[in-house]
């Protein structure tokens, strides 16, 4: 019967790294430092070292030198040897010192009690086996090339599926051609404007995620803000906005007062791209969650010449996967994609084959069917917590997303953030994400996530969301 690698590994013994290094002779130096590797443990006890003649020829020592420091160290009790089982650490050769890293929670990320915090899915309905199937299917059916430079647009596998994906479910039009597969929203927008791709002036919306306007800040892009109402944002003000040649909007679900862009201002914003040769920006960053209404297709369908679409799997699936794509303008991808490089701005390849694995197995459609109806049943109950503890209190935004707005009396955001604080409530003001630009402020509210917290704890959140809500006026 042919040896396992297990067996192999028990009868070489154990890899050491040993530096060899101090005054007196070769043998002695070799004792030192083995000495030194079980104080500090990085050789536990009942571990088995190297034969002395494999050890010699890893470290060109005279074979008679490593067995006389073997020797020794048995002789002093830190080595024990038998014949039939080598030579092994004593085990009453317990370390001296054990080297410790204090757990030091780093300050800035402190878990909360309760969490409704927006953006984030719910981390414990990762489909585990969905992805575990199409990982192994996916890898077995993967040419070698897979694993080599590769191309930094991504695997065409992937966006293969995408492009089918995308234009049956959110109306795309594409072809796996126009697609670049990036790590995130983040990540797309530092391509386009980081590297030069797109310049000058971008136009925002009044109120929009404030890590998004630092990114941009940083790389040195000008933002102006367009004022936003119960129809979404007010894309006919770009108009008097001389030198804005891009407009960044969140059209299916505003982001994040919540509703969708109304088809006028749609259409505004792309007649407008077209007279100034410019381009909308179509962050679709929860389009397939949608409870209450008839789906709200992508702007890119329109003008595929003059938008440029961007999905991720961070909500949908997970953020840990860094796993985001581009559907750019036939005239942006070859810009991109220098911009992009060779080698070092690409996502995992085992995870680009895996996702296109769920997408055309049906696995992802599937995960989000299921998604959809456990958000559903999360806004549902917030709903009702909120009529029941808090009739006065307007929530907004819940026809679609992972979020909703509390509309609040005014003069009481702050005092409300600060006591949610106080419980461990983790939530945003929505003062947070408004522009520094704009004028005055839509209403004090809240933004809440019901996405984030696992089934067992929601319940508990809501209570502590109701204490902390402003009584009616």
């Amino acid at each position: 019967m042919a040896e396992s690698w297990a067996d192999l590994a028990e009868r070489l013994g154990a890899d050491l790294h040993l530096e060899l290094a101090g005054t007196g002779s070769r043998r002695a130096a070799l004792a030192r430092a083995l000495r030194e590797a079980i104080q500090e443990g990085r050789l536990p006890a009942g571990v088995r070292l190297p034969p002395y003649r494999s050890l010699a020829v890893d470290l060109g020592l005279a074979r008679n030198t490593v067995a006389d420091a073997y020797a020794e160290l048995v002789a002093e009790g830190w080595l024990t040897a038998r014949q039939g089982s080598g030579t092994r650490v004593a085990e009453r050769a317990a370390p001296a010192r054990a080297v410790r890293v204090p757990k030091r929670p780093h300050p800035g990320f402190a878990a909360p009690v309760h969490d409704l915090t927006q953006g984030q899915p719910d981390a414990s309905s990762f489909p585990r086996n969905a992805w575990s199937t199409s990982t192994r299917r996916a890898l077995t059916a993967a040419p070698h090339d897979a694993f080599g430079p590769g191309d930094p647009q991504g695997r065409i596998e992937l966006r293969t599926a995408l492009a089918e994906y995308l234009a049956r479910v959110r109306g795309v039009r594409t072809d796996p051609e126009r697609v670049v597969i990036c790590s995130g929203f983040s990540d797309a927008l530092r391509l386009l404007f980081g590297g030069g791709v797109l310049r000058g002036t971008l136009a925002v919306e009044a109120y929009g995620l404030a890590f998004h306007l630092a990114l941009l800040t940083a790389e040195g892009v000008r933002t102006v803000p367009l004022g936003l109402d119960e129809h979404g944002t007010r894309t006919e003000e770009l108009d008097g906005h001389r030198g804005v040649r891009s407009v960044l909007l969140t059209p299916a679900h505003q982001f994040p007062v919540g509703g969708p862009l109304g088809p006028a201002r749609r259409n505004a914003a792309v007649d407008w791209a077209r007279a100034r040769s410019g381009v909308v920006i179509e962050d679709d960053y929860d389009g397939e969650f949608r409870y209450d209404r008839e789906p709200v297709g992508a702007v890119q369908a329109l003008d595929p010449d003059h938008v440029l679409y961007v999905g991720s799997a961070s909500k949908s699936v997970s953020p840990a996967l860094r796993l985001g794509w581009m559907v750019l303008p036939e005239r942006l991808v070859g810009p991109v994609l220098e911009v992009k490089g060779l080698r070092e701005r690409w996502t995992g390849v085992v995870d680009q084959l895996t996702f296109a694995d769920l997408i055309t197995s049906g696995a992802y459609d599937r995960h989000i069917r299921q998604m959809r109806q456990r958000y559903r049943d999360r806004r549902n109950r917030l709903v009702a917590a909120l009529a029941a503890h808090a009739p006065h209190i307007e929530v907004t935004g819940i026809a679609a997303g992972l979020h909703a707005v509390l509309r609040l009396p005014p003069g009481t955001e702050a005092s409300t953030v600060t006591a949610a604080g106080s419980l461990g409530l983790a939530l945003d003001g929505l003062a947070g994400f408004r522009h520094p630009a704009t004028g005055t402020a839509l209403f004090d509210g809240l933004v809440v996530g019901y996405a984030t917290p696992p089934d067992h704890a929601y319940a508990a959140a809501l209570e502590a969301l109701c204490r902390i809500l402003p009584p009616a006026r």
